[in-house]
């Protein structure tokens, strides 16, 4: 009998699809661009930046929260927020703001599906 994943595994199991995700639904011919900058490149060199941090799970995987940043944008200059919240515009910021701030309890139950929903909308992207 195989061995359950541990919760770390399947966070980062997710975390992984996601951010794949996040950095090719966009792309042409594999090159996207940053939401912050605009510099353009191949979707593995560019990151996927949070607005909310990635420390809260209630916005952590919402593809609202979540756009194309290039390192320098999202790690060097902590993820632009504020050019980050002009993109969103103010009332989506409000809203993720407002639900960053929900606890949210995920089951590893819940983590899978949401592993196998994000892996199903790469697949439609080809």
């Amino acid at each position: 009998m195989p061995k359950k994943p541990s919760r770390k595994t399947l966070v980062k199991k997710l975390d992984t699809v996601f951010s794949e995700y996040i950095r090719r639904r966009y792309a042409k011919n594999d090159i996207t661009e940053c939401i912050t900058c605009g510099k353009q490149d191949h979707w593995k060199k560019l990151q996927a930046g949070h607005f909310m941090s990635r420390k809260y799970y209630s916005t952590r995987w919402n593809e609202e929260n979540v756009q194309v940043q290039c390192v320098a944008c999202n790690v060097y200059r902590y993820g632009e927020q504020y050019k980050f919240g002009i993109y969103l515009g103010k009332e989506k910021s409000e809203e993720l703001l407002a639900e960053s701030r929900k606890i949210l309890k995920i089951t590893n139950y819940e983590l899978i599906e949401k592993i196998n929903y994000f892996k199903l909308k790469l697949e439609e992207l080809f």
